[in-house]
């Protein structure tokens, strides 16, 4: 991979279906991974995905240095990028894991979802657990990036922790399930924690027909620099910290604040 610029980041959304093959999924890591981006982002449990809803994922759980792990730190060394994709990690409940996700290559760290879905008619927290409160900020290419995961969207709280502790990217990997208003809400979210925040947000999603697909990047002042259709797709935009300076210089909120 050719070296960045100084002060630019290079991101890739991977908007593909996870499948129910744990081994297939793995398979697809290294294919579909771009070679010429800083920071690559998977969607949400990517590693397997939920099956139907209610599913029983405990016998899919592994260890973060598990077949699933190895791989996207494989992957991530052998393209030269840093690589983020959600997993089902084993937790001290065999029958409800965390839901992770995985950062690997120039960074490395694992975040277990705090908000899980129970919402829309779903119980999330029936066959997984929730992670800790613990905000998950990791270094990549000179730009600190903060993890969400899906449902902790809903939550400006979490966003603006991980803002406290100097995310300038938020990284949204996520299943966001298909129905009324779902594309209005995840767009409209995905704007709000950047505008609230004046930072760049990356979501990257899985696709139609079952999930919302509409993978999308925001940048500071809340333009959609790039953003995909309901199908698969790889999306790109590059993260400046030019613009992220020039946002904060106009709308000064986080230096403003009272609370």
């Amino acid at each position: 991979m050719t070296s960045t610029t100084a002060g630019e980041l290079r991101v890739a959304l991977v908007q593909e279906v996870a499948g129910l093959d744990p081994a297939g999924n793995r398979a697809r890591l290294e294919p579909a991974t771009p070679s010429d981006a800083d920071l690559v982002v998977f969607p949400e449990a990517f590693a397997r995905d939920f099956g139907e809803a209610g599913s029983d994922v405990g016998p899919f759980a592994e260890p973060v240095d598990g077949p699933f792990g190895q791989e996207v730190e494989r992957v991530a060394a052998q393209r030269g990028t840093t690589l983020v994709a959600g997993m089902f990690e084993a937790s001290q409940d065999p029958a409800r894991p965390w839901n992770t996700l995985l950062v690997r290559g120039a960074a490395t760290a694992a975040y277990r979802k705090v908000h899980l879905y129970d919402s829309f008619g779903y119980r999330e927290s029936d066959r997984l657990l929730a992670g800790p409160v613990e905000p998950t900020v990791v270094d990549v290419a000179g730009f600190s990036v903060g993890l969400l995961t899906c449902y902790d969207l809903r939550f400006p709280e979490l966003a603006r922790a991980l803002v406290d502790r100097g995310a300038e990217v938020l990284v949204v990997p996520a299943a966001w399930v298909a129905g009324e208003r779902k594309v209005d809400h995840w767009r409209t979210l995905v704007r709000a924690r950047a505008i609230e925040n004046t930072v760049f947000v990356a979501a990257a999603g899985q696709p139609g027909p079952r999930y919302s697909g509409h993978s999308l990047v925001v940048d500071p002042m809340g333009d959609v620099l790039a953003e995909a259709a309901d199908g698969p797709a790889v999306l790109r935009a590059t993260l400046t910290r030019a613009a992220l300076d020039q946002a904060r210089r106009t709308n000064p909120s986080l230096s403003n604040r009272r609370l």
